[in-house]
């Protein structure tokens, strides 16, 4: 049986707003609400949510590790995810990603190959402490992680760390 208590709820007065207890269980919230909303039990937001004022993820939230595909120059889209992992096939560019928005934050997991030593080139967008992309662990099957937080749709500011095993 599914419940759904509603305690409190303003409905700004627009034909665009909609809450629909659907048959799985689930509910679809559409439009614009405001005030405070609680959710009980896990929520799941479409490709597009946005939230005004502070989010609270009391019990943890989880952003999904993103596959990059390998290849010559590898393009990260910042809509799709946060967090990222590739495994590299062969000398790479991590180029600027597309869908840049400041305030967007993640990492990525760089992974060599069973043969190693391969290396990768930065876009003009990625700043290093100090100004000096890093250099890769070369040993096959290491992991590298970079960290990043994008300051403006120009610069997205980085943390490196080597050698995770």
């Amino acid at each position: 049986m599914s419940t759904l208590a509603v305690t409190s709820l303003k409905n700004e007065a627009s034909a665009s707003n909609n809450i629909v207890l659907n048959t799985d269980g689930t509910v679809t919230l559409s439009g614009s609400i405001s005030g405070a909303v609680n959710f009980s039990d896990a929520v799941t937001f479409g490709s597009t949510s946005t939230f005004s004022g502070v989010v609270t993820a009391e019990a943890g939230a989880v952003a999904a590790i993103d596959t990059l595909t390998d290849g010559a120059t590898i393009t990260p889209d910042l809509a799709s995810g946060c967090n990222f992992a590739v495994t590299l096939g062969g000398n790479r560019t991590l180029a600027n990603p597309s869908n840049i928005t400041a305030g967007q934050s993640g990492s990525i997991f760089i992974v060599q190959d069973g043969t190693g030593s391969r290396t990768l080139s930065w876009g003009s967008y990625w700043d290093f402490p100090g100004g000096t992309a890093p250099t890769l662990t070369t040993t096959s099957g290491a992991v590298d992680r970079v960290d990043y937080v994008v300051r403006s749709t120009t610069s997205i500011h980085t943390v490196f760390t080597a050698n995770y095993s």
